[in-house]
Order: structure tokens, then C-alpha cells, then sequence
């Protein structure tokens, strides 16, 4: 082979090997992750929590019947404005006017019984001082036996009366009874609001109240100036909701409207399973209810209109923020071990503790390799989180996507994702 040959040879062979050297380089390249790279920037964040519930009055009176009876008079309906004392129904009273009149009689009576036993009682102690006075006057002529007939006689004219007395005041008890009941066939308004509910019409028969709670209510009136929403708020949210806090609220009749609101009540205890089952129960979520008062309702809004309601917690001012998703929990590299021991005046090795998760993001360094560092975050907005320690401003960081960041090492080279519209271009 000439000398000339081989060094053709020796010439393409390397050349064979930068190209391969160029091609592994090339795919090297490729071996980069694809991230978003964002800044950590400072931004307004609003904490809040978001519930849903339902339109009601504040102030609401479910009426019913303290009686029961047939309804022969219904002077509302539905949707109608009352005032405090006006009429809204009558039940059949004639049983009770006839109840009234007996007892009325029975009043009557007992008093004329009454006068009669009085009647008896001061003739009896007059018989009485009469032959009390002659026994004085002349021993011999009346007995005492005869005297003390007499006594006795004062003595159950007195106990009669006695007695009348009594009858006067059942008898008038009685009366009073019968009036009062009489009194509720006729149902006023006890209060100025809005008849929001009528359930029963004329000639239906009323239940009374005690019976059964829902069975007897026959109309609601509602006052529809002061509105609330009550909503349900889980219990790793109901902490951070104080009285007084903002609300955004949305009613679903209204649509792309929202209303301000505010907080006015916190309930102590949580609410209640549907069947009677207890709060603690493992399979049910603890809730508890909370009262957003609206500040600007619209006069058309109903009771029990869907709603929801946005409970501002926490805001905070230009404050330093990284995207939620970027914040990631990888596992502590630091041992912790716990301090020598000394036990019998002999030096004992330290005990190996373990590890723990901390919260942290990527930061991106100048040569697109990624460290991790951990952070500590504060209130949550509705895409950022605060920053109070572990980061500065404008530091680079990874901030998605999700998968990329789950998936991501510390010293792992990144590369900034390509944008859509980029791609199409």
C-alpha cells in the first residue's frame, strides 16, 4: 500500500470519528429536559376560600297552628307583603266560640254558687254570736252542746265558701282557656316581611304545631331586606375564616354578576350527616357552616337561590411568589443524627435519626443545570404561592410542567420549553 493511500485512509477515518463525535454530541443535546422557566417575581396574592350554599332571610318565621281545624278564611298569597298584626287566616271557630260559651256559663254559675255559700256562712256565724251571747247571759238556760253545733256549723259554711271561691277561679280559668284558643283561629303576621311560602289553601284542615313540625307550618314569611348566604366550608379551611372577612359571591340566577359580601357568623359545631349520622364518622366529611351576609342583593333575589361564595382570608402586597406547581417535596440529603450520649462514663455513637421531605423548588443556574433548594411558603393564591425564605428576586426557577418537575434530579441539564405558537411558526 503507498504511503499516499494511507494517509487517505487515516484522513477519512477521522473524519468518520468527528462525525460520530458531532452526532453523539448532537444527541447529547437532546438528552436535556424540556421546563418552563419562570422568574420569581413579586405579585398580589389573594388566600381565599371558596364554598357553596344557598340564599336565605336572616330573619324568617315559619307559621303554624296552635290549633287544629279547617281553614275557612285565607286572606294572602304567595309573594304578598304583610305587615306585623295583619290577617292571614281563620280557622272553623265555631267549636271553640261554643267551648267559650260553656265556659263563660260555667263562670257564671260558680259565682252564684259562690254568693249563696257566702249567704250561708253569715247566717251561720249570726245563729252562732246569738247563743254565744245568751250562754253568756244566762249559763243554765243553753247548753253547750248547743253552742258548739253552732261553731261547727260557721266552720263548714266557711270551708263551702271556701270552696265556691275556688270553682269561681277554675271556673274563670276555664274561660280564659277557651278564649284563647278561640283567639288563634284567627292567624295575624308576626311579622312585616314577605309571604316567601304558602302551602295550604281554603278549606284544607290546619294541624297544630306540636304535632308535627313540617305537616303544620301552613305559610313563611320572610324579612328580604337583610339576605345571607350559608355555605359549607371544610374543616382544613373553616380555621383560617374570621368574622368580618370579605366575600365575592356568585347566585347562580344571575349570571356573570357577582356581590359583596361579608362574614357574620362561624358556626361552633360541625354540621350534621344527613340521616342522623354523627360528625366523627370516618366515611363523611367534616363540615362547618358558615354565614356570608350580602351586601348588595338585588331586589329579585329569592330565598334558596343557589350560590357561591369566594371568602377572602388573606392578602398580601407585592410579595415575593413562585408558581403552585413549581413547589415540589423531595427527600431531606442532610442525616440527622442525635447527639453523643455518655452512659456510665462511657461514650455511646450516635443514633442515626432519619430522614425527612421538605418542600422546595429548582432553581435553574447559568448553565441550565438545576439545583434543588427548599423554600418556605406562605398564604396560597389562586396560582402563586408567597415566598418568605429560600429564594431571591428574579431568580430562575422551574415552574412546570408537572410531570417534568416530578421527574427532575438535582444537576439535570434543562432546556426552555418551546411554545406552541413557536412550534407552528
Amino acid at each position: 500500500m503507498s504511503k499516499r493511500k494511507k494517509w487517505s485512509i487515516l484522513a477519512g477515518a477521522g473524519v468518520l470519528v468527528v462525525a460520530i463525535g458531532g452526532i453523539a454530541a448532537a444527541k447529547g443535546g437532546d438528552k436535556a429536559t424540556e421546563v418552563r422557566i419562570e422568574p420569581v417575581e413579586r405579585r398580589d396574592l389573594v388566600a381565599s376560600v371558596t364554598a357553596s350554599g344557598q340564599v336565605q332571610p336572616r330573619k324568617k318565621v315559619d307559621v303554624s297552628a296552635d290549633i287544629t281545624g279547617r281553614i275557612v278564611r285565607l286572606a294572602v298569597r304567595e309573594g304578598d307583603q304583610v305587615n306585623k298584626g295583619q290577617f292571614l287566616l281563620e280557622i272553623d271557630p265555631s267549636n271553640y266560640i261554643a267551648e267559650a260559651e260553656r265556659s263563660a256559663a260555667a263562670v257564671a254559675s260558680s259565682q252564684a254558687n259562690l254568693r249563696q255559700a257566702r249567704t250561708s256562712l253569715a247566717q251561720a256565724r249570726r245563729n252562732y254570736e246569738r247563743m254565744a251571747e245568751l250562754k253568756r247571759a244566762n249559763p243554765t238556760l243553753i247548753s253547750d252542746e248547743q253552742v258548739e253545733q253552732l261553731r261547727t256549723q260557721v266552720e263548714v259554711s266557711e270551708a263551702s265558701a271556701q270552696a265556691s271561691s275556688h270553682a269561681v277561679a277554675q271556673a274563670a280559668a276555664a274561660l280564659r282557656d277557651a278564649r284563647s284558643r278561640l283567639a288563634k283561629t284567627t292567624i295575624v303576621a308576626p311579622m312585616t316581611g314577605q309571604v316567601t311560602r304558602l302551602v295550604v289553601e281554603e278549606g284544607e284542615t290546619a294541624i297544630q304545631g306540636t304535632l308535627s313540625r313540617d305537616a303544620a307550618t301552613l305559610l313563611t314569611i320572610a324579612d328580604m331586606s337583610v339576605l345571607e348566604v350559608k355555605v359549607k366550608v371544610d374543616e382544613t379551611d373553616v380555621s383560617t375564616i374570621s368574622l368580618g372577612d370579605s366575600a365575592v359571591v356568585q347566585i347562580d340566577a344571575f349570571v356573570d354578576t357577582t356581590f359583596r359580601g361579608r362574614v357574620v357568623e362561624i358556626s361552633n359545631s360541625s354540621l350534621r350527616a344527613p340521616g342522623g349520622a354523627t360528625p366523627g364518622s370516618t366515611d363523611q366529611a367534616i363540615d362547618y357552616e358558615v354565614t356570608v351576609e350580602l351586601l348588595n342583593a338585588p331586589p329579585t333575589t329569592r330565598p334558596d337561590f343557589s350560590a357561591t361564595a369566594k371568602i377572602i382570608t388573606e392578602t398580601r402586597n407585592k410579595a415575593l411568589s413562585i408558581p403552585i406547581i413549581a413547589l415540589t417535596v423531595r427527600e431531606d440529603t442532610t442525616d440527622r443524627t442525635a447527639d453523643t450520649v455518655t452512659t456510665l462514663g462511657r461514650a455511646q455513637p450516635k443514633v442515626q435519626v432519619g430522614k425527612r421531605d421538605v418542600e422546595g423548588v429548582f432553581v435553574v443556574g447559568t448553565d441550565n443545570k438545576v439545583t434543588f433548594r427548599p423554600v418556605r411558603v406562605g398564604i396560597a393564591g389562586e396560582r402563586y404561592f408567597e415566598v418568605l425564605s429560600g429564594l431571591r428576586e428574579n431568580e430562575k426557577i422551574v415552574g412546570g410542567t408537572y410531570q417534568a418537575i416530578r421527574d427532575l434530579k438535582d444537576g439535570r441539564t434543562v432546556r426552555e420549553e418551546v411554545k406552541k405558537e413557536e412550534k407552528k411558526a
